[in-house]
């Protein structure tokens, strides 16, 4: 919805390629109000890591002589973008957060890059992300530390904290990140914007580092609102020909496909299934729960059994099986360069990793965790639950405390991580604030295939809720 009162900055993608296609403003003006608003902001939160400004206003200049012209133009048109740095673009340094890769420059397009390209968007920014991509927050050797901007001493999550952050602040309208974990979904939820973690395999990993976890990762849009995540997901989802996951027509349905406006089979869950949580995130999830129902929806609290008091088990076994992949095929990069990784890095290439029968029993156990939820998504369309179960928290701790209970940071993973070791689809969508004036979002996961749910049902709460609408810098 466009909002007359915003500047440029702070408009929806999907109004500004309105107006530079309606000629009310140029892309040139887009850009600078853009590259004007990096200038002024970006000192304060570190989003930016390689900024294209000079090949970004040739690309504006392009944009306006097509629109003058009358060419058909692109759902994106004149529209810039930004880029998570874990993600590949031609001719622009892609560094993936660390020293080992200073200076790299891809020769391709990663194909989501591609694809906003194709449909007129003019990539603007790399942003920020930790070494290698893995893990919750956005700090590295090379670019340092991201920081949130509704709080500077909180962090704005990982791994597209970057992302997150450069959005949030009006740096970028819409941009692409990417989620092993809680990667797109943590880092909205902890700066107040929206994003997607699509089904996994409908929008290609081609061009992500690193290539190993392909099975895991998903690559997807980030936005200020849901409408934009929706036009963003329209724009790069389907088979690209080349990663063998993207292998799905862009109009293959769900199982149990609901017939479109009928009311949905809602649950809900916060505690115990993901203890503990925030109070105040759970009242939120409450809220929202509340609302579906006053639009129609049969919604009801739920017990997840396969949740309840083994949410940390299930990410631990996760992460376990991640770094028995990741770790030996980074060995191939950073033997003989250890000291010029930062503490993530040694982190992660330090970890322990478990022998080939508990590997296998590992493997089996997160097979389990897909037919869980097969069967829960028999009886109901959606699930509504929260994304982090704290607010932004400060930076780098090794423990928080959440509703009175201290718990591992790793504990932040606990309600995103079982959609990306099922594959299914979970969108984050800003609701109000806390107490504290930081951002919370509630999550909703659909069965596989459900993206178009999801997106509506987002869109809808989005526009209804009291954080519509609101930044964090003026």
């Amino acid at each position: 919805m466009k909002n007359q009162n915003d500047p440029i900055y702070y408009q929806e993608a999907s109004a500004l390629a309105e107006m530079i296609r309606n000629k009310e403003i140029t892309s040139v003006e887009v850009v600078q109000a853009h590259l004007d608003r990096v200038a002024a902001i970006n000192p304060q939160i570190n989003g930016v890591v390689t900024l294209m400004g000079e090949q970004a206003l040739k690309d504006a200049a392009a944009a306006d002589k097509a629109v003058a012209a009358g060419e058909k133009l692109g759902p994106l048109h004149g529209v810039p973008f930004s880029i998570k740095d874990s993600i590949d673009t031609a001719g622009v340094p892609t560094q993936y957060g660390s020293k080992i890769f200073e200076g790299n420059i891809p020769d391709q397009d990663a194909t989501v890059v591609a694809r906003m390209k194709q449909a007129g968007g003019i990539p603007l920014m790399k942003t920020n992300i930790p070494e290698f991509a893995v893990y919750w927050e956005s700090e590295n050797l090379i670019t340092g530390r991201s920081l949130n901007p509704w709080n500077p001493d909180r962090t704005p999550g990982g791994s597209s904290g970057g992302e997150s952050a450069v959005i949030a602040a009006g740096l970028s309208p819409i941009g692409l990140g990417s989620d092993i974990s809680i990667s797109v979904r943590g880092p909205a939820a902890f700066t107040g914007i929206s994003s997607i973690k699509a089904t996994h395999g409908r929008i290609p990993y081609t061009g992500h580092f690193p290539r190993v976890l392909s099975r895991w990762w998903h690559i997807g849009p980030m936005a200020r609102t849901m409408k934009d995540v929706a036009l963003a997901y329209s724009i790069i989802n389907g088979a690209d020909g080349k990663d063998g996951y993207a292998i799905y027509g862009n109009d293959i349905k769900p199982a149990n496909f609901r017939i479109p406006g009928s009311p949905l089979r809602i649950g809900w869950a916060s505690e115990p299934a993901f203890a503990p949580v925030d109070p105040e995130i759970t009242a939120a999830v409450k809220s929202t729960a509340a609302l579906l129902k006053d639009m129609g929806h049969q919604v009801e609290e739920v017990s997840l059994p396969f949740m309840d008091g083994q949410g940390m088990d299930w990410v631990k076994l996760y992460f376990a099986v991640i770094y028995g992949e990741l770790v030996p095929y980074m060995e191939q990069f950073t033997k003989g360069r250890e000291n010029d990784m930062h503490f993530v890095g040694k982190f992660t290439m330090g970890v322990k990793l478990m022998g080939e029968k508990e590997y296998a029993r590992a493997e089996n156990k997160l097979e389990e965790l897909r037919s869980h939820f097969a069967n829960y998504f028999t009886k109901y369309d959606i699930l509504l639950l929260p994304v982090n179960p704290m607010t932004a928290t400060p930076h780098m701790l090794d423990e928080v405390v959440v509703n009175g209970q201290k718990v591992s940071a790793l504990h932040v993973n606990t309600a995103t991580a079982p959609f990306n070791i099922a594959g299914l689809p979970a969108i984050s969508v800003p609701v109000t604030a806390s107490s504290e004036n930081l951002p919370i979002n509630v999550q909703l996961a659909a069965r596989w295939f459900d993206e178009a749910t999801l997106l509506e049902l987002g869109e809808k709460i989005q526009l209804a809720s009291p954080a519509y609408g609101t930044h964090p810098i003026a």
